[in-house]
């Protein structure tokens, strides 16, 4: 299935959606992972992916652009919702070359970017290893996508 949007709806009691991301969700902050929260995954969801994009930073690596702040997988199908700061699921390495969240820090004076958190329904519970990266986690979980949607936040440093 390609990669298109579903009716699954993405929220997050940190912040609303195309709405500021507060400070401690971010690198100038405490730097943890917010909440979210999602509903009408579709029929046969057996498992999710999550991860957080910055389609604005300036960077352009393997031949995709942007910056990967988080990849988390083998997420069950029964589960609605990550709270913040969550232990659950397997991390992934983001684009500061570190396992686990890494949140916004876009360049100093660069503008408000946009932050899409991401959530994949997968018709399979997955077991991958730790440690895959944006690119190596789409490769897995492309054959088993069923639907995803987002939630987007924005940050900016003066």
């Amino acid at each position: 299935m390609a990669f298109a949007l579903s009716s699954m709806q993405v929220t997050s009691g940190s912040f609303g959606n195309h709405q500021a991301i507060p400070a401690q969700y971010t690198g100038a902050g405490d730097d943890i992972s917010p909440a979210l929260a999602w509903q009408g995954a579709p029929e046969g969801t057996k498992g999710f992916a999550v991860i957080c994009h910055d389609p604005d930073a300036p960077l352009v690596k393997e031949g995709s652009y942007g910056f990967v702040h988080w990849v988390l997988y083998n997420l069950p199908g029964d589960l609605v919702e990550l709270t913040e700061k969550t232990a659950v699921g397997t991390a992934g390495t983001n684009d500061f070359g570190n396992q686990g969240y890494g949140g916004p820090m876009p360049p100093e004076g660069h503008g408000p970017h946009l932050y899409y958190f991401w959530v994949l329904a997968l018709d399979h519970q997955t077991n991958l290893p730790e440690g895959l990266t944006l690119a190596e986690l789409l490769k897995e979980v492309e054959p088993n996508l069923l639907g995803m949607n987002r939630l987007v936040g924005t940050f900016h440093r003066e």
